[in-house]
């Protein structure tokens, strides 16, 4: 049964007065809150009604004095039929549209604003068409911002949507033939004032270019507002469909209805469906003796007996009011959610800036008092370290200071794998010293000094030649009398220099005979095969003496 409570009488009656305050409670500790809005909230924004003396039914019936029309049927999908109530519906929405760029967004706008600032808002359905959400900063789905860019089957970036348009917005205007959408333009707005239809720009631009190529000209569709009328189908209604499934998923916590009668079926359904999933997640705790706050009416009238099991409160008065005394309560119950803390921030001209609003400022020391060293050689990870300073040779070792080893990953390859200092004794390289070397200063340089130049003194015979000789002339007998301990196994040509040649051809071992290669099984030639004669006489002589018997 739903709970009636007076907005006005809530300063006399103490019973009245303590609810309110407990609603109020109820949506400041609320975390998900569905709104859903109609034509109530923007009566006290300055948009003239339809039925009084200066309304826009008078606006209608000074310009067409013979035309008949309802309230109801200006918003149907059937006035296209007729051209005489295709003008009185374009003349009538111009007038409503000029109202409402003179409008400005009442508190009620403020509040659901307020709400989303919070991070309560899950989100906000309006039936309104004025669009004076979007001026608080609710982005609106008929909106340009809230349009996908992307290839898929979604319209709507519906993560980014706000507040869901479902009657349509009438500040755009859409082409009857390709449904290509533009925004309402003084242009477009004066051809509606007339009562006639601009052409479509993208039709019109497509038929041009047929003609130009000699082709047939198609047709030119006509723009009309960019609203959803009755018995319409609604442009964006998959889109729509999937942010009402999703927004179900989430498992919102409130459901608070402002300014709307409720008379719409698709927007009952909606209500509806909110409603059940609301009550359905509500939690035990709540006291069985209270009803639970969690589906709330704000309407002057109240709704009809159908609603009675699914709305728990209904609050008779002015959404403006409703939602002043409710920001009040919550600013009296809980100050903490309207903290603001505030940044100095400082310029180039030393000028502090105060950035108000509900900003988390994460702490230098929250999260760790000592800060992370930096990585050593960081950005330089495929680049070559930089060579480090020579350090004398007469420190020790363990006072050198080497650089700081990169990671594994990252640590750069040696160019040898044998190094003398860092690798296993395995592979080092076994250094070993010349025993008895030649002195440096008598081992000869090669190609440092010209040959076969003819010595201006006479050379001698002596094999011992003197020192004056070409550094290129080093015979074998120099190298043959100096102490070189050479293996067994070393026998070079300058031992044979001192030798006789002779002596040692003789002393040599005379060779050992070769085998001969027998022949292979194979190549020996085979001999035809031929039966022996006693065998062939045998057989000859068991025939006939068979015959024979």
């Amino acid at each position: 049964m739903t709970v009636t409570l007076n907005l006005d009488a809530a300063t006399t009656d103490s019973y009245t007065r303590r609810t309110l305050s407990d609603i109020s409670l109820a949506v400041a500790k609320s975390k998900k809150i569905v709104v859903v809005t109609g034509a109530g909230i923007s009566c006290s924004c300055g948009i003239p009604d339809f039925r009084s003396s200066d309304g826009l039914y008078a606006l209608v019936k000074e310009r067409y004095p013979d035309v008949v029309m309802k309230g109801r049927d200006l918003f149907d999908a059937s006035l296209f039929r007729d051209p005489t109530s295709t003008a009185v519906f374009y003349t009538f929405i111009s007038g409503l549209k000029r109202s409402i760029d003179g409008a400005n967004p009442s508190p009620t706008h403020h509040f659901l604003k307020t709400l989303d600032n919070k991070k309560k808002l899950l989100r906000s359905y309006t039936q309104n068409i004025d669009g004076l959400e979007d001026r608080v900063g609710l982005l609106g789905s008929s909106c340009q911002e809230a349009k996908s860019s992307g290839k898929g089957k979604t319209k709507l970036r519906t993560k980014d949507v706000r507040n869901v348009q479902l009657h349509g917005d009438i500040h755009r205007v859409r082409c009857v033939a390709c449904s290509a959408d533009y925004p309402c333009t003084e242009e477009y707005l004066s051809c509606f004032e007339q009562g006639t239809p601009p052409d479509c720009p993208e039709c019109l631009s497509r038929s041009e270019a047929r003609v130009a190529r000699s082709a047939r000209a198609t047709r030119v569709g006509s723009l009309r507002p960019g609203i959803v009328l009755y018995d319409e189908t609604h442009p964006l209604g998959d889109d729509i469909g999937a942010i009402h499934s999703a927004d179900l998923g989430r498992k919102p916590d409130l459901l608070v209805i402002m300014g709307t009668s409720l008379k719409v079926h698709g927007l009952k359904k909606l209500v509806k469906d909110f409603a059940r999933t609301i009550h359905s997640n509500a939690s035990n705790a709540a006291s069985s003796s209270k009803k639970p706050f969690k589906v709330i009416f704000v309407n002057k009238t109240a709704p009809s007996s159908e609603w009675s099991d699914i709305i728990d409160y209904h609050v008779a008065g002015e959404t403006d009011a409703w939602s002043n005394n409710l920001i009040e309560d919550w600013k009296k119950m809980r100050p903490a959610d309207w903290e603001i803390q505030q940044t100095l921030v400082g310029d180039d001209s030393d000028q502090p800036v105060i950035n108000g609003g509900l900003k988390a400022i994460k702490s230098i020391a929250s999260g760790s008092s000592i800060a992370k060293p930096r990585k050593p050689f960081a950005g330089r990870e495929n680049i070559a370290p930089l060579p480090m300073p020579s350090e004398p040779d007469d420190l020790p070792a363990h006072s050198k200071t080497k650089a700081p080893p990169l990671s594994p990953s990252k640590r750069r390859q040696k160019a040898s794998h044998y190094d003398d200092l860092e690798s296993s004794p395995s592979k080092r390289q076994a250094k070993s010293e010349h025993v008895r070397a030649m002195p440096a200063g008598e081992r000869k340089t090669l190609f440092s000094e010209k040959i076969n130049v003819k010595s201006s003194q006479p050379q001698s015979n002596d094999v011992f030649g003197d020192a004056d000789r070409s550094k290129m002339d080093i015979s074998l007998c120099d190298l043959s009398i100096k102490e070189v301990e050479t293996s067994k196994m070393d026998v070079s040509v300058l031992d044979l220099s001192m030798l006789d040649v002779e002596s040692i051809i003789k002393e040599q071992p005379p060779p050992k005979p070769s085998r001969k290669v027998k022949p292979k099984p194979s190549e020996t030639k085979r001999k035809p095969l031929t039966r022996s004669r006693s065998t062939t006489e045998k057989r000859v002589t068991r025939r006939t003496g068979a015959v024979a018997s």
